[in-house]
């Protein structure tokens, strides 16, 4: 049986709040879970207690072979019972495929009106000079 450390929803529409629970992967969100090990409040702010963790049970479950969710990989990494590795994305940046052939349009349309203005300029200066 693979074990989970994950959130189940409570809380009414639009007022979020989570159990962090320790349940089998194959059980529903919200449905059977063996130990409810914390929670996690969305709604408080960020310097109140947003995050309760019961760190002993988590330790237990840890250690026969409980593997957090993402989320609250982050909530352990911060109460320092879990090394987190840091993420690297650096295509995220990258624009998408018709962005990036709108910006070489623009950048051609700008390069094709400088060159216009350039030759407006030298006709310019050469019917000046005459």
């Amino acid at each position: 049986m693979a074990l989970k450390i994950r959130l189940a929803r409570a809380g009414s529409k639009k007022r979020p709040y989570y159990h962090i629970v320790v349940a089998d992967q194959r059980a529903p969100r919200d449905g059977r879970f063996l130990e409810q090990l914390g929670s996690w409040n969305p709604m408080l702010p960020k310097d109140g207690q947003r995050v309760v963790l019961n760190e002993d049970r988590i330790k237990h479950w840890l250690s026969t072979g409980a593997q957090p969710t993402d989320r609250v990989a982050r909530f352990l990494a911060d109460a320092g019972l879990v090394a987190r590795e840091a993420r690297n994305n650096p295509t995220k940046a990258i624009p998408g495929k018709k962005a990036q052939e709108r910006i070489a349009a623009a950048k051609q349309a700008e390069e094709e009106a400088a060159a216009k203005a350039a030759e407006a300029a030298a006709a310019a200066a050469e019917g000046a000079s005459e």
